[in-house]
């Protein structure tokens, strides 16, 4: 099958297309002819081999994905050959087949497209954890996000509002802050510009925010703890700048505020599936009724796969990336 291979960690541009042979059908497992898989951090992580679970090369990098179900293992009985799916793992995503645990394979709804559904999962359901379960977020109180043109900043704007918050989006250019205003946030703010702290004060009447999205660590992390207000929460999504930033404990007992870390496999596969369950649920209800439209990705071919995670990496990309395998 065409796949696409990582044969050493490290140089995204050294991934390439090849040819491997199918994953073999096993009990509790789907074979799944793949349609569309999306594109995020974590997979340009687990190709550099900085992820916390690393492959066995050569491997088949993608974290999730949406198709066909070509075929189910014994012990499955939910899900049948011919259905439309969306599934996630660790990897395996960029190739024509992949194969999944049952538990990981939800079916599609009709409206859904394979390309929307194969970005869908992941970021939005890391954004309804991280916000209403993490943070607690109440109508009327601010949220600004970090990193508000990616996918999951975009996703963290949709899911804030649906909430009742007020959002604030802060991204490095005017094409990213447009998105973010595009997407639903209230004001828009340029983090890069030295001001900017003075800028959130402005937006807040003095009061700092209530709560942080942050997936983007570096120096942004400190600057947006200090701008938080009073039992402020600063939620821990991940590191795309490249540093994990290193805050001063004093601040937390200042503000009497809460770093909180988000980490929405841990959560969905080992401590609370019950719970990560009843999130999609309510993710896809929201999308069957209208409130919630994701924010259509930007599509590539597999053959530009490489291309597709350096743009990740890079933080070029706007929106989500998704690769398609549709002919």
């Amino acid at each position: 099958m065409r796949a696409a291979i990582v044969d050493e960690f490290g140089p995204l541009e050294a991934i390439r297309i090849g040819e491997t042979p199918a994953p073999e059908l096993k009990p509790g497992h789907l074979l799944i002819a793949v349609k569309a898989a999306g594109v995020g951090f974590v997979d340009v992580l687990g190709a550099q081999g900085k992820y916390q679970v690393k492959q066995t090369l050569p491997f088949v990098p993608g974290s999730e994905y949406a198709g066909i179900v070509e075929a189910v293992g014994e012990g499955v009985t939910a899900i049948a050959p011919g259905e439309r799916v969306m599934a996630g793992g660790f990897a395996g995503a960029y190739a024509d087949y992949a194969l999944a645990p049952a538990g990981a394979v939800l079916a599609m709804p009709a409206a859904m497209s394979f390309v929307e559904a194969a970005g869908f999962r992941t970021n939005y359901a890391t954004a309804l954890h991280a916000l209403a379960d993490r943070a607690a977020i109440t109508p009327g109180e601010s949220l600004l996000v970090l990193g508000a043109g990616g996918g999951t900043g975009l996703a963290a704007i949709q899911i804030g509002k649906l909430l009742g918050a007020r959002v604030i989006a802060a991204a490095s250019s005017a094409q990213k802050r447009a998105a973010a205003l595009a997407a639903g946030a209230d004001e828009a703010v340029d983090y890069v510009d030295p001001a900017w702290r003075e800028a959130l004060k402005s937006m807040t009447g003095g009061k700092g925010v209530d709560v942080v999205f942050d997936p983007v660590g570096g120096a942004a992390t400190e600057a947006a703890f200090r701008s938080l207000a009073w039992k402020g929460r600063h939620l821990v999504i991940g590191f795309a700048a490249g540093t994990i930033p290193a805050l001063p404990i004093n601040l937390a007992l200042l503000k009497g505020a809460s770093l909180v870390g988000v980490d929405i496999a841990r959560f969905g596969n080992l401590h609370e599936p019950q719970k990560a369950a009843a999130n999609i649920r309510q993710l896809l209800a929201w999308h069957a009724d209208g409130r919630l439209k994701p924010v259509p990705p930007e599509v590539m071919p597999l053959e530009k796969a490489a291309e597709a995670l350096a743009a990740v990496a890079n933080r070029r990309a706007i929106g989500k990336l998704v690769l398609s395998l549709e002919d």
